[in-house]
């Protein structure tokens, strides 16, 4: 019947409004500039550091903040800003002065990849949830909740994935690929040249 198709096509349309807009406020919505904006560079920034100061310790070169920052194309104020949670649990150490170097605070085969990304990261959650939105249809009334639940599994397996992997073993994998396109510190070229 008429009437009935009528009445399905309007909850229809009122359900996918719902799902949506309504659920989605408008000073809330995302826009691809504003993703790009996002994004947490503190993680692979921080492993790049870690893995940076372990290949120079192999080499007997000294590594800086100034370096370091060379090296990742970072502004060293962003570099000493991220060595800060670093330093404090043990995975670098940094002396002071004309002289001062960075170097790691235990065994390379100690400091796993989670040690680093909960060092930075500290209890920022890998994927945040929406905040509680109106109760408008089954989905609007239990999003929130079930995507914190596959938030904290999937954050949890990311964990383990990287407790499995040291700064050892990160270190040898990146040393076999492909070096061509580098651009190295100078004084680093001839270190590794005389070491080679």
């Amino acid at each position: 019947c008429a009437d009935c198709f009528k009445k399905i096509t309007v909850f229809g349309i009122l359900f996918v409004y719902c799902l949506f807009t309504s659920a989605v406020p408008k000073r809330t919505r995302f826009t691809a500039t504003q993703d790009k904006k996002m994004l947490d560079y503190r993680f692979p920034t921080a492993l790049q550091m870690v893995l940076s100061v372990a290949m120079a310790e192999q080499l007997g070169e000294r590594s800086t903040s100034a370096i370091l920052a060379y090296g990742l194309e970072a502004n060293p104020s962003f570099i000493r800003k991220l060595m800060v949670p670093l330093t404090r649990d043990g995975i670098i150490v940094s002396t002071l002065g004309r002289n001062g170097s960075i170097h790691l605070g235990r065994p390379a085969e100690e400091i796993t990849l989670r040690d680093i990304y909960v060092s930075v990261i500290e209890d920022k959650k890998l994927w945040a949830s929406r905040p509680d939105v109106p109760a408008r249809c089954v989905v609007s009334a239990n999003a929130c909740w079930y995507f914190k639940s596959i938030a904290d599994e999937a954050e949890q397996a990311s964990l383990q994935v990287l407790a499995r992997h040291t700064v050892a073993s990160a270190l040898e994998e990146v040393k076999k690929a492909d070096t061509s396109g580098c651009d190295p510190v100078p004084e680093l070229i001839a270190k590794y040249k005389e070491a080679h």
